[in-house]
């Protein structure tokens, strides 16, 4: 037994436990345990939106929200390069392309070679195109199988992905403890964090490293065009509300967790995709948040001009 599936023996219960407070007529699927598939793909998406909170908040810090699309991108070049040549797990070549060009932008952006949202856009490009003229050149095609390497397919999070994805969280969330408070010194003012003779472009590699490894672990859950949506979107809806790093933490869990339980809720009663419906309900809540904000802003500045 490998630890995803050690993982699930242990949360599995509890999630029996509420399956019947649990709304709608196929959503407690998710949490009976009477499909393996759907209560393992639950378990690995809340694993992946907490470690995906954490990066996602350093991201938007350091200006790289992007970086997450443009590795998801290049996983799927990986992914077709491993499809065409056979592999039986497509998503190890991901995993060495998006540790690969992780490795090169953050090189090209040290070294102020080209900014970061330059080389990221070029790998983006790049690699989506390659993947592409692969599967076109070799006849495989678009198939549902690649289909859902690009959207996302949860049905597929058989025993061997629940322990890929689960070493991925674990190693991922564990470097990131480690690291945790010099990533924060270099993130917020990197010559600083020089000056106090902190490894700077060591911290910052191991960082690119570990975001392309959950890039890849979400690859299967959300999809390579929808990777965004987790590693992203919830931190940038609590940058419009929190007061501080703490709270932008907290605040990106809880929107995060919200969009997959609101997002899994609504494919499972409205027979949709799950990484698409996701993505959207993560967006409509950043749409909803930044309109409230602003509506609060214009009526507490109505107020002040009254007085």
């Amino acid at each position: 037994m490998g630890i995803g599936m050690i993982i699930v023996d242990i949360v599995a219960p509890l999630l029996e436990l509420i399956s019947p407070m649990i709304p709608g007529d196929f959503f407690p699927y998710y949490f009976n345990g009477k499909i393996d598939m759907l209560q393992r793909s639950l378990i690995a998406l809340i694993m992946v939106t907490i470690v995906a909170g954490f990066l996602g908040v350093f991201l938007l810090i350091q200006n790289l929200a992007l970086i997450g699309d443009g590795l998801a991108h290049v996983s799927f070049g990986g992914v077709a390069v491993g499809i065409v040549l056979g592999a039986t797990t497509p998503l190890d070549y991901a995993l060495v392309f998006s540790v690969t060009a992780a490795i090169i932008i953050h090189e090209l952006q040290s070294r102020e070679i080209l900014t970061g949202d330059a080389s990221i856009a070029i790998f983006l490009t790049g690699m989506l195109a390659l993947g592409l003229v692969i599967l076109r050149v070799s006849g495989t095609g678009i198939t549902s199988d690649i289909h859902s390497y690009l959207f996302g397919n949860l049905l597929l999070i058989d025993e061997k992905s629940m322990d890929r994805i689960t070493f991925y969280c674990l190693v991922s969330f564990g470097v990131l403890i480690v690291i945790f408070r010099p990533l924060l010194a270099c993130t917020v003012d990197p010559l600083a964090a020089r000056v106090q003779g902190i490894p700077v472009r060591g911290i910052g590699l191991l960082f690119s490293i570990i975001t392309a490894m959950m890039v890849v672990s979400m690859v299967k859950l959300v999809g390579a065009l929808l990777v965004t949506a987790l590693l992203v979107t919830p931190a940038a809806t609590a940058q419009l509300i929190g007061r501080s790093f703490r709270s932008c933490l907290i605040l990106t869990q809880i929107f995060g967790l919200i969009a997959v339980f609101g997002g899994l809720y609504l494919s499972a009663e409205l027979d949709t995709g799950g990484g698409s419906m996701i993505a959207l309900f993560a967006a409509t809540i950043f749409a909803i948040v930044a309109i409230a904000q602003q509506i609060i802003n214009l009526t507490i500045k109505s107020k002040d001009n009254i007085s």
